[in-house]
């Protein structure tokens, strides 16, 4: 069986999107230290600057995952998911348009974010889902190879973005350096509605009182007639279709192995932020050339676009091969270990940050790349998990509510970052024990994991 002829067309949109994203996300954090929270460059308020440019830019990201939410109920109850991509890839298109005419106006600039985050989000769980719905009974077997191209892709785009966008900012400044992502992004939407005739379109289910509100609520309300040894949704078979309610539930099983995942994220998205600064403290010569603090990132898309196909025709493989099944909830759990690995370099590296040392930046580079390994056990396997696991009718709810662990993450380091700058509870996490608290709240969250995840069951939903 072939693969879907509307695959090049979603791939290259998501390529050209993600180039727009990442590559105005790059410059961001210093952007915003610069430009608005210590021009001066005075000492004394670089770690407040610092702070406060880290919170602006995780509640950014946290908007910009929190909207998939909305954007998949238009696009699973009212207009389907090519329209969604469509009209809100134009509403993206002027946000990146914003930034680079008012990169001088802190409140307009805050709008151009603000548009931004709503058209990454809006359209980002539809995209993942319209891979899923290219695919049906005959050829699913190929979904798990085309959810590693269509990360590759992801990680293409970001990976050159980031790595040109720094040096477009330091040329040629941030009008340019933020209008570059826009010029892509509107490729991104052209090569979108070039494909129109490709897809396969599953249409919106409508609103319906059996859906996964209306069953939930009822459950709760009516909780107090709840049998013995069966589930609290269960109750709702008494007024809505049976197997409407295991779908529900298959969803909360779901929900319940993506609970675990926000911890993950607010520890990745640092790599955005608080390694770029840290970076920028680091000895940065590599093979004579003295890199940027912006470009270092660039590493952890290319270390991906590397370890994707290692891991799906090598590592897996292997391990099949030896009896032991890689099952996702395996690779979740093998995924947040190798995140406190990575946070483990980074916080023994700030350690010597804190000394006056200016270590190297290839140990930065060997925490990039545990962090990808990370990812690709955690993320690549949680956007299948998603549309696998998810019953036809929330496929594109339970991949908002996958990348809603992202918002909630992004969430959370937000506030440790607004609470440091204002001198509040977690004021005292600064330098290295910063990175330790998030260590420390890891290995709890991954105990817990291992005593919860072999207690889900799993089973796949695909449409025919």
């Amino acid at each position: 069986m072939a693969y879907p002829k509307s695959l090049p067309y979603i791939i290259a949109n998501e390529a050209a999107e993600r180039f727009s994203f990442y590559g105005m996300r790059s410059i961001l954090t210093t952007f915003l230290v610069v430009q608005f929270f210590n021009p001066a460059l005075n000492p004394s308020l670089q770690g407040i600057a610092e702070a406060k440019a880290n919170e602006a830019t995780h509640f950014f990201v946290s908007l910009a995952y929190a909207v998939p939410f909305l954007g998949a109920v238009a696009a699973d109850w009212f207009f389907g998911k090519y329209k969604v991509i469509l009209w809100i890839s134009i509403l993206y298109c002027f946000g990146h348009l914003i930034l680079s005419m008012f990169e001088k106006d802190f409140d307009v600039f805050r709008i151009g974010l603000v548009l931004i985050a709503i058209g990454a989000g809006g359209i980002k769980s539809c995209v993942s889902a319209n891979v899923g719905d290219q695919f049906n009974a005959e050829n699913k077997h190929l979904l798990t190879k085309v959810y590693g191209w269509f990360y590759f892709s992801i990680n293409a785009g970001s990976a050159v973005s980031t790595l040109v966008i720094p040096l477009v900012y330091a040329a040629y400044g941030p009008k340019w350096a933020f209008g570059i992502p826009g010029i892509l992004m509107a490729v991104s939407t052209l090569i979108f509605y070039s494909g129109r005739k490709t897809y396969v379109r599953v249409p919106p289910a409508g609103i319906k009182k059996d859906n996964f509100l209306f069953i939930s609520v009822y459950a709760l309300v009516h909780f107090y007639k709840r049998k013995p040894g069966t589930s609290l949704l269960d109750v709702a078979k008494e007024k809505f279709n049976l197997e409407k309610v295991e779908d529900i539930k298959a969803a909360y099983r779901v929900i319940g192995i993506f609970s675990f995942i926000p911890l993950f994220w607010a520890m990745w998205d640092q790599n955005l932020s608080e390694w770029v600064l840290q970076a920028g403290k680091l000895d940065r010569h590599i093979f004579g050339y003295e890199l940027l603090p912006q470009q270092v990132q660039t590493v952890n898309p290319f270390f991906l676009l590397l370890l994707i196909p290692v891991f799906n025709y090598g590592i897996y493989p292997f391990f099949e091969r030896m009896g032991i099944k890689t099952s996702p909830l395996r690779r979740i759990g093998a995924g947040l270990i190798l995140m406190v690995i990575s946070f483990v370099v980074i916080a023994i590296l700030q350690g010597a940050v804190d000394r006056g040392l200016s270590p190297s930046i290839w140990w930065q580079v060997l925490a990039y790349f545990i962090l990808a390994a990370a990812e690709v056990m955690v993320s690549v396997t949680c956007l299948e998990y998603a549309y696998t696991h998810a019953p036809a009718s929330m496929k594109s709810t339970m991949g908002a509510v996958w990348l809603l662990t992202i918002a909630v993450g992004n969430v959370f380091t937000a506030l440790v970052n607004r609470s440091i700058s204002n001198q509040g509870f977690f004021s005292s996490f600064q330098g290295a024990s910063y990175y330790w608290l998030f260590i420390g709240l890891m290995l709890v969250l991954i105990l817990i994991y291992l005593v919860v995840s072999p207690r889900i069951k799993e089973q796949s939903y695909l449409h025919q």
